[in-house]
């Protein structure tokens, strides 16, 4: 190896591998900015076993070439792939198709398309030997006829060394990580690759995306990508059954709401994930982390959700647990919350007494009046203190609210009489580490504080409640019946079940890369949308406060 790490390999190695570089590649994510893997050479050699091994997982993933591409109706019955560049080798190659074969050329086909998904039902496919679809084709198991000259031109015959070596100029290449620059193996890259078709094809069959302000969409185009342009959109004017919708639903009209669901249409509903922004949505920061959810939502408990569905019947791995660890404490140490990285933390003067957050909520929030049963902040700190009449309360109000945007303000007298101090400064992150209890209705504060393992007791139904790890005060659905380990939760709510964007990049990324880049405060600052909608914050507050003066 050299000193940057990149093996010395034979000419003919190396030009292969320069012709096949382009196998993996990056999607064209909306606004990404990165337009392909960077090569970072080559490694010295591969083995027979790891390029079976390759060969597996490439095909199980369904990655190369453009898979992010279109899907088209192609033939019921058997048919033969065609794509030849020379017209006589593809006349003759149409001439002796099997008898009942459908012919496909890829000439007919939206460009580009999705090369897995034609191959799928071909009984046969007949390519040019330098094509990359002829690679494809041998690896999904579909018989290959070759034609012409090429490095693909000895997979005709389907044995397996041929594919172990057409595959090998791949398999040793090694890739650039868009998200840290560090080098990636060929099936690294290609992991990534999967993350992201799993990502593609899950929106595909979207049709329409109501109710995403336009300061959002810029970010989540990017999440609910399919292979074309997201079909953003105010309303839907014919909608049919069996439609799939996306819809930000506390955005939407309830008429055209009830007029989707009358249709027979399937809403996805839309909402914030768990690991959001560097600021408040209200305040116009878009969202770097979604949730999309074809079942119901996670903080209605009338319904089962898709966490739900994992928590309740998911396997959790031995390597998903690890991973769940790992970026509960990286989330811990740097005092990572819903909106950002937090700062020191400042311990309530408390004189010995049990110390309670209390976190107060957007009052006319959907998670508040499905979850908490409509349960007003004055009303939650009222059962704290019956239940706690000992403790030292900290009140803290929501950053939304405080801001001057959302319904939910206690005035002072109110809450100071039943609470013992109000944390107006200061990240949740800062107060969590510092309290000895978390008292919530349904606040994501509450979930906050299990990954710091502090006490938690709920008075409505939040989506952590019910698994064995809070104190429950609130209906938890009998549906519930699982015990869930912090780990287990951790992995369901941060890793299997939101999506995440990078904001240097733009790419969707896995958790783990938004997390880094918030605890690092590495990402783009605030635009002038963020500082009016802040400034309209100030204004507002001001004037409740003259009222609340006014009325004494």
């Amino acid at each position: 190896m050299d000193e940057g790490g990149i093996a010395q390999l034979d000419a003919k190695t190396q030009s292969s591998a320069s012709e096949c570089s382009r196998f993996l590649r990056v999607p064209p994510f909306p606004g990404s900015k990165a337009a392909a893997f960077g090569s970072a050479g080559v490694r010295p050699g591969i083995d027979e076993p790891e390029l079976d091994r390759l060969v597996e997982r490439v095909a199980e993933l369904g990655v190369g070439g453009a898979f992010w591409g279109a899907q088209p109706q192609l033939p019921q019955e058997p048919y033969v792939l065609v794509r030849v560049r020379d017209r006589e080798a593809a006349n003759d190659a149409a001439s002796r198709t099997p008898d009942g074969h459908a012919v496909v050329s890829t000439k007919t086909l939206e460009q580009p398309f999705d090369p897995w998904h034609v191959l799928r039902g071909a009984s046969n496919a007949i390519v040019d030997a330098d094509d990359e679809l002829a690679l494809i084709a041998a690896l999904a198991g579909v018989p290959l006829r070759p034609v012409g000259e090429g490095p693909f031109s000895n997979l005709g015959g389907g044995d397996r060394p041929a594919l172990r070596e057409a595959l090998r100029p791949l398999a040793v290449q090694r890739f650039v990580s868009p998200f840290t620059g560090l080098a990636l193996d060929f099936a690294e890259a290609a992991e990534l690759c999967g993350f992201w078709r799993k990502l593609i094809d899950a929106n595909r069959d979207i049709s329409a995306a109501i109710g995403f302000a336009f300061w959002k969409r810029e970010t989540v185009a990017p999440l609910l990508w399919g292979g074309s342009e997201v079909p953003f959109a105010s309303t839907v004017h014919d909608p049919k059954a069996g439609d799939r919708i996306a819809v930000w639903k506390s955005r939407s009209p309830a008429n055209t709401l009830s007029r989707l669901e009358q249709s027979g249409a399937e809403l996805i509903e839309v909402e914030d994930g768990f690991i959001r922004s560097a600021g408040l949505g209200a305040d116009c920061v878009p969202p770097l982390s979604i949730i999309v959810d074809r079942l119901g939502i996670y903080f209605d408990p009338g319904r089962p959700s898709e966490l739900e569905q994992i928590l309740q019947h998911g396997r959790f791995p031995a390597g998903l647990l690890d991973r769940a660890r790992e970026l509960r404490r990286v989330i811990v140490d740097s005092g990572l919350s819903k909106y950002g990285a937090g700062g020191p933390s400042v311990r309530p003067r408390s004189d010995g007494r049990c110390t309670i957050l209390v976190p107060g909520q957007v009052e006319d929030d959907r998670a508040v009046i499905s979850g908490g049963q409509g349960l007003k902040n004055l009303e939650l700190l009222r059962r704290v203190r019956a239940d706690a009449p000992e403790a030292y309360i900290v009140y803290k109000p929501h950053p939304d609210v405080e801001a001057g945007h959302r319904k939910g303000r206690i005035a002072d007298g109110e809450c100071l009489a039943l609470a013992d101090e109000i944390a107006r400064t200061g990240s949740i992150s800062a107060l969590l580490d510092s309290v000895d209890e978390v008292h919530v209705n349904t606040s994501l504060a509450g979930f906050e504080a299990l990954l710091r393992e502090k006490p938690v007791t709920t008075y409505g139904v939040p989506f952590y409640a019910g698994w064995g790890l809070t104190r429950d005060l609130g209906p938890v659905p009998s549906r519930r019946t699982a015990r869930r380990s912090l780990d287990e939760l951790t992995a369901a709510a941060l890793l299997l079940y939101p999506r995440y964007l990078d904001p240097v990049t733009k790419l969707p990324c896995p958790p783990e890369i938004l997390v880094n880049r918030l605890s690092r405060l590495d990402y783009p600052r605030s635009g002038a949308l963020i500082m009016l909608r802040r400034l309209q914050g100030q204004f507002k507050r001001r004037v409740a406060a003259v009222r609340e003066m006014v009325s004494k």
